[in-house]
Formats: structure tokens, sequence, C-alpha cells
């Protein structure tokens, strides 16, 4: 049986692939739970640098298998609550991940696909991709997916696409921030790769401390213990081996031991 997410690993770099595509890498139990495990492990791995998040066929992720909502009909509230959790629990398990990752979107992305990308950390998608948060057409809503998808596209976009279910170009997705690059299918993993090759050449524990600190104050008030612990975590890089390391490099210009 082929299993439903292809996980490889080239030096510091690994690249977890979506491999469902007869079913447009649509989501069900087992994809579920492989993508929780796969980046639950990843994410331990300290010599780890970057992951991509890609997909196999036309399609990035067409969301819920129709096959997996057929056995999800007949479900009580408890069954459903905890199918839910189950798909939770995996979006957390990615947005938390320690090492940054970059979503390569090569085609559509539909309902719980949008969260997928949006729970990503950079997102390069193909220039003819569509996007759509199709769930009201099916009498159901975007929840689990919804925390992430109003941070990603924003609140008064998100108040429109959650409603209408319209599907919406990668241009408007990258005029709006769900994208932050657009390329053509040629070029794609070029641009996969050179945002790969920036993040590889920082500090690792500097990259990793910058993705944790963007999630922790991006919506807090700032307040003096916002200040004081932002204020607390420069000095714990500064005074590391890798900052230290990192700064005396700059001014010798020479280069860093993370580039050895």
């Amino acid at each position: 049986m082929t299993s439903p997410l292809k996980i490889e690993r080239e030096g510091y770099l690994a690249r977890v692939t979506l491999n469902r595509p007869e079913v447009r890498n649509a989501f069900n139990e087992a994809l579920i739970a492989e993508l929780t495990a796969a980046f639950a492990t990843l994410g331990q791995d300290p010599t780890l640098r970057a992951i991509v998040l890609a997909a196999e066929g036309k399609a990035f992720c067409a969301g819920a298998d129709l096959n997996w909502m057929k056995s999800m009909a007949g479900y009580s509230w408890d069954e459903n609550h905890a199918d839910a959790r189950l798909l939770a629990e995996m979006l957390w398990t990615i947005y938390s991940c320690p090492v940054p990752v970059i979503a390569r979107v090569q085609g559509d992305v539909y309902a719980g696909g949008v969260g997928l990308v949006s729970v990503c950390d950079i997102v390069v998608a193909v220039d003819t991709a569509g996007f759509c948060l199709s769930e009201a057409k099916l009498g159901l809503l975007p929840a689990t997916i919804g925390p992430y998808v109003v941070r990603a596209l924003g609140e008064q976009a998100s108040r429109r696409y959650f409603v209408t279910a319209e599907r919406f170009s990668a241009a408007e997705a990258h005029r709006l921030g769900l994208v932050h690059e657009l390329a053509t299918a040629e070029a794609l993993d070029e641009r996969v790769a050179a945002l790969t090759g920036a993040i590889v050449a920082n500090g690792p524990a500097a990259v990793r401390a910058c993705k944790r600190l963007v999630q922790d104050v991006a919506h807090a008030p700032i307040t003096p213990a916002l200040r004081d612990d932002t204020a607390r975590r420069i000095a714990d890089i500064r005074a590391s081996s890798e900052g230290r390391d990192g700064v005396q490099s700059f001014l010798n210009k020479s280069k860093a031991g993370w580039l050895n």
C-alpha cells in the first residue's frame, strides 16, 4: 500500500510530500496521523534547519477526502468532536514546529488545504493556483483551520471568503498576504531553493528563536512584561556560543561556524 506521505532528508533540509494525487491530496485519518507524526519527529531534530511541505499531482490539497466525509456522515457529536480534534492537533503540530516550514504550492488549495498552507512560515505558490474556503457550500464552517487562516489571510478577507466560499486567485492570495511569493511552474523549485538557502545561511538557533518570537509577540500587547521578555531573549542569544560566533565572524569578516 502506498504511503500517503513521503519524507526525504538531505543535509540540513527535509521534504514532506503529500502523496495522494489520485484524490487531490485530500485529508483522511491516515494522512492527518502521518503529518502529525512527521512534524512532531522532525521538530525534535536539532540538526534540521528547514522543512519543505510539498504535494504530488495537480492539486496541493483539496481539503477533506470524500470517502472520509461519507464515513463521518453518521458520526455522533462526540465522534465528530474527537475527529476534529485530530485535525486541530495536526495543524498545531506544524504551526508550532520549531523548524521553519516552507509550503511549495504547485496547484489548487481548497478548504482544509488553506489551513495547511496557513500554518507554514513561508508560502511559495505557482501563479496558476486557485484558493477556496469552500466549507460554507457544504453547510459547514472552517473552524479548526480558522485561527491560522485569519492570521495568515487577515480578518477582513476572512470575513468575505469564509461566508462567500468564493474561489480566489494566487495573485489575490499574494496581495492579501497568504502567499509570500508567486512563481511560474518552471521557476517554483528555484524560488523554494533560494528561500531554503537563505534560511540555512543564518544561525540555526537564531532562526528558531526568530520563528518563536513572531508567534509570541504578534498579538500580544506591548506591556512592561513583554518588553522585558524581549530584552531577555536578545541577552540570551547574545551570550550564547552561536551569538558570540556570529558577531565575531561579522566583525572579523570571517565565516560563521554554522557555515563550515
